[in-house]
């Protein structure tokens, strides 16, 4: 099956997950870190979603799953091993047309949730359309090991100097032009070794102005110079 990539904002959107076991606890850790509102229905809960329950970070209802529950939802995941509730959610997911993802049942899913590595704002996600989850899980780690918390300063530095590119009032042409420009491929080894003086001489060659370190990096400007 071929899905369309999408990044969701779940910002206080309700989201439910049926089940409350070790698989729904790491489904119900991912929908908080992206700020959803999280209702659980399980009569049990896995040690973890006990203790985000008794905190007060997510909502639990202790009992089985019933028709009509999904009624305010934005999106829901089924994390279930009893197939007659996995099929019963689907029915009504399927009624509402609501986001579902049914885990281990990619029949029943219209959204799956792809192996993630995040820097900062930076997200990398690699899926195998629920093909192969291991291999994903591969992936994942080989990424992790390439893309490090660099990457993450070197997005800010970029998102710092679109702004000054857009309010240069180029034509769009031009400005694609200076952004790919400004990406050079040493600018990850001058954040690594904190040669600040390159990133700033690089910037102003693109720029044809003086950008200085504090505009980039957000910090104090007595960085702008390395060390002798």
């Amino acid at each position: 099956m071929q899905y369309f990539p999408i990044s969701l904002d779940i910002r206080s959107r309700h989201c439910i997950v049926i089940g409350g076991g070790k698989v729904a606890a790491r489904k119900v850790k991912s929908l908080l870190e992206n700020h959803g509102q999280v209702t659980v229905i399980s009569p049990e809960l896995d040690g973890e979603l006990a203790v985000l329950a008794d905190s007060g970070a997510i909502t639990w209802l202790p009992r089985g799953y019933e028709k009509g529950d999904l009624g305010q939802a934005f999106l829901v995941i089924a994390a279930t091993d009893d197939a007659g509730v996995q099929e019963a959610v689907y029915l009504e997911a399927e009624e509402k047309n609501l986001l579902l993802n049914v885990a281990d049942v990619p029949k029943w899913c219209n959204f799956i949730l792809p192996a993630t590595v995040r820097r900062g704002d930076l997200t990398i996600s690699v899926s195998t359309a629920g093909k192969s989850p291991a291999l994903a899980k591969k992936l994942r780690k080989n990424l992790e090991k390439e893309y490090t918390d660099d990457y993450d300063l070197m997005l800010q530095v970029l998102g710092r100097l679109r702004p000054i590119v857009l309010a240069m009032g180029f034509p769009h042409e031009k400005n694609k032009i200076l952004f790919e420009n400004l990406l050079h491929r040493d600018m990850i080894d001058w954040l690594r070794r904190e040669d600040w003086q390159a990133l700033t001489d690089h910037v102003r060659a693109v720029l044809g102005k003086d950008v200085s370190l504090g505009e980039l990096t957000g910090q104090s400007e007595q960085r702008e110079h390395p060390p002798e």
